[in-house]
């Protein structure tokens, strides 16, 4: 990390603003070299983070744009490095021009997420909270944005912090007590460590079962629409994103593979995946349309189950009733085309108070879609959350499973009677999952993972 990196920090579109952002040994001293200020000053030569007004030049010296520069010494800066900033108007000529110029000051580009991969390795960030600012800038509602935000100022870490530290102490007691017997030290008893492994154990069970949650949070809940062919299914799913994305007809069979989109629906983000009718048909490609269907709807944690009551509820309703209820965690059933003349809706009394939430709309007149929307925000309720402390991806609740397992294992050993030093590997091995999980001690190949998934300049 000797070198000075450089990138542009805004999309490369047309806009109000466009930022050049730096980070390295020699950041302030090549955007000096780009920059002048109106008052003739060199950029370091006013006191850090204040926004100075002038001129940027291109490589070979010609004005490009009328800029505000700013600059900050490390470690107080974001990336615990000298960072620059000069903020132009939103060309990507002149961005591109601005980059080039600084290119020519021996800096280089900065890759994918190297800014925030910086301030982790710089001590500026933990792991879990360089992932929340991927997070935050991919948030797509309310919910995610403040489960990110809590993430983003340590609320994760410090939750995992406080187990790792009780478990640290543990250790060192222990250690103390076997190296220096001489000493005058509180002798290392089985059941002081048994009380701080059951706490352990029940906090880091706490913390992984917030995972749904936060997957939920920050990926969308998987939602699949099935019914019968000509159900209704694609008229919903254009009805919901708010454009015509699935091709319908009067034909039944017309969607022969998944369709995903993501919307907005009872202040949940929803994973929308539209699916062909479910029936059995002799035509190969539908057939392979039916098998993709019943695939998404295994991985479903809810399943909108339309149903056409044209006629009554068939038996073949029912059956794709029941296979959602065996497949999805939650279910509501949609009675569809509300808006055309219908008969009873005989079959559905057979669940009794077992049926699920059942709505009636019409996607052509939009007639009950606020139904629908209440019937999924009563299913996944928002609720007081401690934001910023659920586990959000599968690296996260894999670190802290392991944790979990080795502290379980270090019960069992010790309530078997299994000599302590036998039983600190397990809890050595609970550290090591938990410092994998804030960074302590993560490999090389995890971080570039996880830093890979960024967007350049940040």
């Amino acid at each position: 990390m000797g070198d000075t990196i450089a990138a542009v920090a805004t999309p490369m579109a047309r806009g109000a603003i466009g930022i050049l952002r730096l980070s390295g040994p020699e950041a302030v001293r090549a955007a000096s070299a780009v920059f002048k200020s109106v008052s003739g000053r060199a950029l370091e030569e006013y006191e850090g983070r204040r926004l100075v007004y002038g001129t940027l030049y291109d490589r070979e010296g010609n004005a490009i744009d009328q800029v505000l520069a700013t600059y900050t010494r490390g470690p107080g800066s974001y990336t615990g490095e000298d960072t620059a900033e000069l903020q132009c108007h939103g060309s990507p000529a002149v961005l591109t021009l601005g980059l080039e110029a600084l290119f020519a000051q021996g800096v280089r580009q900065a890759g994918p997420g190297e800014f925030t991969r910086r301030a982790f390795l710089n001590g500026r960030l933990d792991l879990t909270q360089a992932e929340a600012v991927a997070d935050l800038i991919d948030a797509e509602t309310a919910s995610a944005v403040r489960q990110a935000a809590g993430q983003l100022s340590g609320a994760l870490g410090r939750r995992v912090a406080a187990v790792y530290d009780a478990l640290t102490d543990l250790t060192a007691h222990f250690c103390a007590v076997l190296d220096y017997p001489d000493e005058d030290i509180d002798p290392f008893r089985a059941e002081t460590m048994e009380r701080a492994l059951s706490q352990a154990q029940r906090e880091l069970s706490a913390l992984l079962a917030t995972y749904g949650r936060g997957r939920q949070l920050v990926h969308g809940v998987p939602c699949a629409i099935v019914g019968r062919p000509n159900a209704g299914k694609s008229s919903l799913l254009n009805a919901l994103v708010g454009y015509d994305r699935a091709i319908v007809t009067d034909i039944p069979g017309t969607t022969r593979d998944t369709i995903e989109e993501k919307c907005r629906l009872g202040g949940v983000l929803l994973r929308l995946i539209d699916t062909a009718g479910l029936r059995d048909t002799t035509d190969t490609v539908e057939q392979l349309g039916v098998e993709r269907s019943r695939a998404a709807l295994a991985e479903a944690e809810l399943a909108l189950v339309l149903i056409d009551p044209q006629g009554g509820v068939t038996a073949e309703d029912l059956a794709i009733l029941e296979q959602a209820r065996a497949a999805a965690e939650k279910v509501i059933v949609v009675l569809t085309k509300s808006d055309l003349d219908r008969g009873p809706c005989i079959g559905l009394t057979l669940w009794g108070e077992n049926c699920p939430p059942v709505v009636s709309l019409s996607a052509k007149t939009g007639e009950g879609l606020e139904e629908l929307e209440a019937a999924v925000a009563a299913l996944f309720p928002q609720g007081e959350e401690n934001w910023g402390e659920l586990l959000t991806n599968a690296r996260q609740a894999e670190a802290a499973g392991r944790a979990l397992e080795a502290v379980g294992s270090a019960l069992s050993a010790l309530t078997a009677g299994i000599p302590a030093d036998a039983v600190f590997s397990d809890v050595e091995a609970a550290l090591d999952a938990l410092g994998a999980l804030t960074g302590r001690s993560v490999q090389e190949d995890v971080t570039d993972r996880i830093f890979s998934r960024f967007c350049v300049g940040k």
